[in-house]
């Protein structure tokens, strides 16, 4: 059987949460060893993204395959084996580890819940990733609340990379962290996605943190991909007005215009494009008509009537 050109693919993803409407007709496709950005302000439906592609929370509606298997179909026992390629990094280090047990078992925990290798043979892969995240093997018989944020997030990612997952979900792994230590745990998972060639999906509000890690780059609003891209092709050339003013608030990089507002309510979204009460350049279709993510060439997409396509860039 032939391996499907995607490691990951996700059409049309939807959930609601009551009235809210957290993720609607998200569609992302995750090739083997690539990393994805996805940025969005704070409400915007990211982490609830990350969470539906590994099915830790079921879509409402939408298709998704990993590895060509189709995981909303998986029996309980079947996406149990399959979730030994599928691993998650939390953003907070602290809450994601438990502060019972020692460090040692929570690397060989994975493991032994797949069944894999003996006592032996894991406390050795164990030892050999504390390594390979710049621990000492005496870290091993400690407690993670014995260590700094930085060290704990590095457990975090050790333990993640246990059970040589094929794709990491990585949601704000480093938002809590100062920056001086943000850049050494970037420069950690950039360093161990080149040798362990596993494809990461990267979530985060931080335009930077997407630009130094990620191939190509989703951005959401109010629960909806608004514009994808290369890096390079976002970064120049932002088709998106809400692209435009996330990057008009970054630091060094050419002024926007700025955001007006806060995210509407997602019980109660506006009509036309969801966008359209804080975009300083609507106009009266985008009362009426939702803008479509469309094709604009090169690689890149956008939902906006206004959007142009690259071939009319200068």
């Amino acid at each position: 059987m032939a391996e499907p050109e995607f490691l990951l693919d996700a059409q049309g993803l939807a959930k609601s949460f009551g009235r809210i409407a957290a993720v609607r007709g998200v569609s992302l496709q995750l090739r083997r060893g690539e990393t994805l950005g996805v940025v969005g302000e704070s409400g915007s439906g990211k982490s609830t993204v990350a969470r539906l592609v590994l099915r830790l929370i079921d879509a409402d509606a939408g298709a998704l395959t990993f590895r060509g298997r189709d995981l909303p179909r998986l029996g309980k026992e079947d996406l149990r084996r399959e979730r030994r390629y599928m691993q998650m990094v939390f953003q907070d280090p602290f809450g994601s580890l438990n502060a019972r047990m020692s460090v040692g078992d929570l690397i060989t925990e994975p493991l032994r819940a797949h069944e894999i290798g003996d006592r032996v043979s894991r406390l050795r892969r164990a030892l050999s990733l504390l390594d390979e995240v710049g621990l000492p093997a005496s870290a091993a018989s400690r407690f993670p609340h014995e260590f700094s944020g930085g060290q704990r997030q590095r457990i975090a990612i050790a333990r993640a990379l246990a059970t040589e997952p094929e794709l990491i979900v990585a949601d704000e792994p480093v938002s809590a962290l100062d920056v001086s230590v943000q850049a050494q745990v970037l420069n950690l998972l950039l360093d161990l996605k080149a040798r362990h060639g596993m494809a990461l999906l990267f979530i985060s509000h931080d335009l930077r943190v997407v630009e130094f890690l990620c191939d190509r780059i989703a951005v959401m609003y109010l629960g909806e991909i608004v514009e994808t891209a290369d890096k390079t092709t976002l970064y120049r050339h932002p088709r998106h007005p809400y692209t435009q003013a996330l990057f008009a608030s970054a630091p060094g990089r050419k002024r926007a215009e700025r955001l007006s507002g806060e995210i509407p309510n997602a019980a109660q979204l506006p009509s036309g494009c969801v966008f359209r009460p804080r975009c300083p350049k609507a106009f009266d279709r985008c009362a009426v008509e939702a803008p479509v993510l469309r094709d604009l060439g090169g690689g890149a997409s956008a939902a906006c009537h206004l959007a142009v396509p690259s071939s009319e860039i200068p």
